[in-house]
């Protein structure tokens, strides 16, 4: 059986989600093209050895519609031969192309594929896809007849269930900004980051090769001053067990960004002479209730690690999604996580969440983590829209 190894790792740096921010004059199209055209020309590949282009994105309309893969590598100048698709799994779309994209080399499908991701959130704010729509169909309502709620709402339960306060949340997500601080002050993403030339908003041509989004300032005082985002009178009446602590300051941003990941087999790496920097060792993916929504790493973490014979002790670094505070605060609770390990570098409270670039940034991380700590051993996974989640264990070579 094929080893399915990972060559490279590369990212842009996330920008703000909004009109002004760093990206948001790029077309996504332009973003993912840079990140694959970055891939290889770091690895002196010849782009037609490239049999498939798997990426993730979730608002598939507008500018990010027709398989924006495709688009992207014609963009990037792959050859015409070179295939592309482009998936959904809601948040961890491009953690999806990633498994999907490790799976066929596994199973001989391919010697070379590309796993990848993008977003543009200030051009195509989250729910685009679906405005004026009913997304679920009878049958959905009739199984849920109170209604299912949105991922806020769903955070805010687990928080009351797992008795998560506002000091802790808060706490949790000052400290992910001062982490993901300190790693860029370090220079620990450079090898990940691929900076790009964009135009800002007095029409200059910049290079953005810095995470627009941490605030090293962040203090759980600051915090302590926003308002609650999510409550209503219609929520607070159906959930009145709800403390109503989720605040954009414990949230994700809305960000830009793109994210790739060269995959091949251990012999076309060797053949080509390049040296693999880890490999994909175990998989999962599990769905769970979709009221609460954002609780599936849980199960998902535990097929995991049930399928690869590990405990979490022999983990080396986790990378647990920062949708809201209290999604990798239930997580590390569960599984008795050292908290050291966990997101060391800041999460996506700091970093941001572009939704479909985010599986495979949340990897480039953990593989240039696992490097800077000589850890063996690291653990992905991350929530996803309407109760589901990956989940992911590399081996650093």
């Amino acid at each position: 059986m094929a080893q399915a190894v990972i060559v490279d790792v590369v990212r842009t740096a996330v920008g703000k989600g909004k009109p002004g921010g760093a990206l948001s004059g790029t077309h996504p199209v332009e973003l993912l093209a840079h990140v694959l055209r970055s891939l290889v020309e770091r690895n002196n590949l010849d782009p037609v050895l490239v049999d498939d282009v798997i990426g993730g994105c979730v608002q598939q309309v507008g500018e990010q519609a027709l398989n924006i893969s495709r688009s992207a590598l014609l963009s990037a100048g792959f050859p015409d031969s070179v295939p592309a698709t482009t998936i959904d799994r809601q948040c961890g779309s491009s953690q999806q192309a990633a498994h999907f994209a490790a799976q066929g080399v596994i199973a001989g499908a391919y010697d070379i594929v590309i796993a990848c991701g993008v977003e543009s959130m200030s051009r195509l704010p989250m729910g685009t896809s679906s405005i004026g729509q009913d997304s679920f169909g009878p049958g959905v309502a009739a199984r849920y007849p109170e209604g299912l709620v949105n991922q806020g709402i769903s955070a805010e339960l687990i928080a009351a269930k797992w008795s998560f306060d506002r000091d802790a949340v808060d706490a949790y997500s000052a400290r992910s900004h001062q982490r993901a601080a300190a790693a860029i002050a370090a220079g620990n993403f450079d090898r990940e980051i691929a900076p790009i030339t964009v135009t800002n908003a007095d029409g200059e041509q910049v290079v953005h090769g810095v995470d627009e989004t941490v605030r090293a300032s962040t203090t759980v005082e600051a915090l302590a001053g926003l308002r609650p985002s999510f409550r209503t009178d219609e929520y607070a009446a159906r959930f009145p067990e709800a403390q109503w602590l989720i605040t954009p300051g414990n949230s994700s941003p809305f960000t830009d960004g793109a994210s790739a990941v060269l995959i091949m087999s251990e012999e076309a790496a060797t053949k080509l002479g390049l040296t693999p920097r880890a490999r994909f060792h175990s998989f999962a993916v599990a769905g769970d209730d979709p009221l609460f929504m954002l609780t599936a790493p849980i199960p998902a973490t535990h097929k995991v690690l049930a399928k690869s014979g590990l405990s979490i002790d022999d983990i080396d670094s986790y990378e647990v999604n920062e949708a809201f505070a209290p999604v990798p605060m239930m997580w590390a609770e569960e599984f008795g996580a050292d908290e050291a390990k966990l997101n060391p570098w800041g999460g996506a409270i700091a970093l941001g969440h572009a939704l479909g670039s985010s599986g495979t940034r949340l990897l480039s991380t953990l593989v240039s983590t696992l490097e800077a700590t000589g850890g063996r051993y690291g653990l992905q996974t991350m929530c996803e829209g309407a109760g589901m989640a990956n989940a992911t264990v590399i081996e650093r070579l």
